[in-house]
């Protein structure tokens, strides 16, 4: 099993967005980033666990499990001119991008913060602790995953 972390805008679809939808899942769609996009077309499989993280909020943070229901497929988005994630240059018979479905695993009992996660020294090497990173999906180690998980 791999572990990954996942950023939405909580206004946009946070964590009380994907826990309303029909048991708990939602196609995680809009992704326009190659390096992201090989991620969800290339390594997520179903069962991966997911860290639900919410940005461009008061106080980004970590605020919820989620996992992988279904591995990579085309995002259909890409090709709907009345999509905000329209790209012409997408083919439905060579898509360019792709999405994957994630369902909700439980809420954390708190909002582990950007800050307090850019504290712990066991999460250095962390892509989202390091300056200049915005992929809104990256790998997350074991290691990462299990230190995370013990400051709920």
């Amino acid at each position: 099993m791999n572990y990954w972390l996942m950023k939405s805008e909580p206004d946009v679809f946070g964590i009380d967005h994907l826990a309303g939808r029909p048991k708990h899942t939602e196609q995680w769609d809009g992704v326009r980033n190659y390096q992201a996009r090989n991620m969800l077309r290339d390594q997520m499989q179903v069962g991966d666990q997911l860290f639900f993280y919410h940005s461009n909020c008061k106080e980004p943070g970590i605020v919820g499990i989620a996992e992988i229901a279904r591995a990579g497929y085309p995002d259909h988005t890409a090709w709907d001119p009345e999509s905000k994630y329209y790209d012409p240059k997408s083919d439905p018979a060579a898509p360019r991008w792709y999405m994957v479905d994630v369902r909700l695993v439980r809420k954390l009992r708190r909002n582990i913060t950007l800050e307090e996660l850019k504290q712990r020294p066991e999460l250095a090497d962390m892509p989202l602790v390091r300056r200049g990173n915005r992929l809104s999906v990256m790998p997350v180690s074991p290691q990462e995953w299990e230190a995370i998980l013990a400051l709920e």
